[in-house]
């Protein structure tokens, strides 16, 4: 882990966002980013928003948003490994599989400098998560950035940033498909519903990142500093029967709707149908998240857990020609 102190003092310059790609509709019932990608279709405003990088909107999985599913055979969103994009195909292979690879080569592909520097794409939760950025990376400035920029522009409304620490080559969302990528995830709001409190949270998130685009890119310099990072260990299932797989308890009322509360050992998690309380018997405090999604019933997820870091940036600037691509600030010289 590289000393803070230093890291604060880094002046890091990286090139410029030249191409943006907006995501909805990965899953075929979140219909915040379904709609909204539809309404940046539907105006054509893509540039205009972008009003600095020329910013691209996909509708992901139209079969499925037609539909109105999360997805028509298997999750899109676990289809972007190195293996799934690179490995063969069955004679009849899931819908969601060949469209992966479609995503791969309109954004993609990924890991090449073809890759568009940055995908934004646009999730919904039923569980009460506030708005998050989730990616794979606790050290991607860019993606650390936006998440400090919308954190200040948006006080009125949690926003956190959650990281998946995953290899980047078994990194399987799509937005792991850009050279920089997140989800912008934003609950709780109903599978197969739109709320418009939700969805216009998700539009100004959306907006804001587009601005911090065009300002990184103008030469805007943006000061390092602390930021809190809720880093995933681990996560729970329900209880279930041995045989059928059926859940057998519910999260426990103390439990529900409290996402990033920080869940002590002996605590109440779950409440059987019969009315007893199982505890956490985990060994350190850890912050649940995801409580109670509904379309992780079927992974196996009852909650996610996390432990809450606190990640130091450096300076932040875009990379002009001649710059390499970071280098050690003229203060730190000094000393």
């Amino acid at each position: 882990m590289p000393n803070s102190n230093l890291v604060h003092k880094m002046d890091v310059r990286l090139p410029r966002l030249s191409r943006v790609a907006v995501c909805g509709g990965t899953h075929g019932n979140e219909l915040s980013g379904i709609y909204l990608v539809r309404e940046l279709l539907r105006t054509a405003t893509g540039a205009e928003a972008g009003r600095d990088a020329p910013m691209q909107a996909v509708l992901s999985n139209p079969r499925a948003t037609q539909l109105c599913s999360r997805y028509l055979d298997t999750d899109l969103n676990r289809c972007f490994t190195h293996a799934a994009l690179s490995g063969p195909l069955s004679d009849e292979p899931p819908y969601e599989m060949v469209r992966a690879r479609e995503l791969d080569a309109l954004l993609g592909p990924k890991g090449s400098p073809q890759a568009v520097d940055l995908v934004c794409d646009l999730h919904n939760s039923t569980s009460n998560m506030g708005l998050c950025v989730i990616a794979f990376s606790d050290c991607d400035w860019i993606c650390l950035n936006i998440f400090r920029h919308l954190q200040r522009l948006m006080p009125d409304i949690p926003v956190r940033y959650i990281h998946f620490d995953v290899p980047d080559k078994e990194s399987f969302s799509l937005d792991s498909v850009g050279k920089h990528g997140f989800a912008l995830e934003i609950g709780p709001q109903p599978h197969g519903v739109v709320r418009s409190n939700i969805y216009t949270t998700m539009k100004d998130g959306l907006q804001h990142t587009l601005d911090w685009i065009r300002l990184f890119n103008s030469g805007a310099v943006f000061e390092g500093g602390p930021v809190d990072v809720f880093t995933v260990v681990g996560h729970i299932d329900y209880p279930r029967e041995s045989g059928s797989q059926n859940i057998t308890a519910a999260i426990h009322p103390q439990l529900q709707d409290r996402d990033f509360c920080l869940l002590r050992p002996e605590e109440p998690v779950f409440q059987t149908f019969s009315g007893q309380t199982l505890h956490y018997k985990g060994s350190e405090p850890l912050h649940p998240f995801f409580i109670n999604e509904c379309a992780y019933y079927e992974k196996g997820v009852a909650l996610y857990l996390a432990r809450k870091r606190t990640v130091t940036m450096p300076t932040l600037r875009v990379r002009k020609e001649g710059h390499p691509a970071n280098f050690v600030s003229e203060k730190e010289e000094e000393e």
